[in-house]
């Protein structure tokens, strides 16, 4: 198998607290980041992709085509924005954990549809020191 990884940016704002936890649990269980003013962070995603490699072009999928698809889905759609407000937010926390699956769920059916190229994994960068991944593991 061969695989592209393409890397993106975009800041965002969330604020870690679950409706049904008190604030002392929600203080508990997200730590500094249930503070009620919410804070933010400048994610970084690589997104890997796999597929046949086109035999005139020698590439899976354009990078421009990638860029663009990440663009309009993800990076217009969240940056310089509070993730809770998102409906894809509405009934789940914004983790890491689960901004990095909705970016896979997001992505997955508009490559395939616009390049034939897989959606393989999603990485979310969101510290120097946490990154999360959501797809096929190596």
């Amino acid at each position: 198998m061969i695989t592209l990884t393409r890397h993106y940016e975009f800041p965002a704002a969330h604020l870690l607290v679950h409706p049904s936890f008190s604030d002392a649990e929600n203080r508990r269980v997200y730590g500094k980041c249930a503070n009620p003013n919410g804070h933010g962070h400048d994610y970084g995603v690589d997104v890997t992709v796999t597929g046949p490699v086109d035999a005139r072009s020698g590439r899976i999928i354009e990078p421009a085509v990638l860029d663009a698809i990440f663009d309009e889905c993800i990076r217009s759609r969240f940056a310089h924005r509070t993730l809770n407000d998102d409906p894809a937010f509405r009934e789940r926390v914004p983790t890491a954990e689960n901004i990095a699956r909705v970016i896979h769920d997001e992505l997955a059916a508009v490559i395939a549809d616009r390049s034939g190229a897989e959606v393989v994994r999603v990485r979310l960068r969101e510290t120097r020191r946490n990154s999360f991944e959501y797809g096929a593991m190596a």
